[in-house]
């Protein structure tokens, strides 16, 4: 999966948040959609030594997958 649109590069819409007892809350547009923990936490903090803005935002949209599904509803 890579970034074709430059969205990732563009707009950061992914952002985090550790808390305690190794975890990260990811979130998306400044809206929690996720917890991770244990594996995907410890990969988190190697791309995160890297100093990789782009890397981070990349690495955030593959672990989050798919959560959008085009059901949600938009704001009137």
């Amino acid at each position: 999966m890579e970034d074709q649109r430059n969205i990732l590069r563009d707009e950061k819409p992914f952002g985090y948040k550790e808390l305690k007892d190794s975890k990260l809350q990811i979130t998306f547009r400044g809206k929690p959609i996720m917890i991770i923990q244990g594996k995907e936490y410890r990969k988190f903090r190697t791309v995160l030594e890297r100093e990789d803005e782009y890397g981070i935002q990349l690495f955030l949209a593959k672990i989050t997958g798919q959560f959008k599904h085009g059901n949600e509803r938009k704001k009137r």
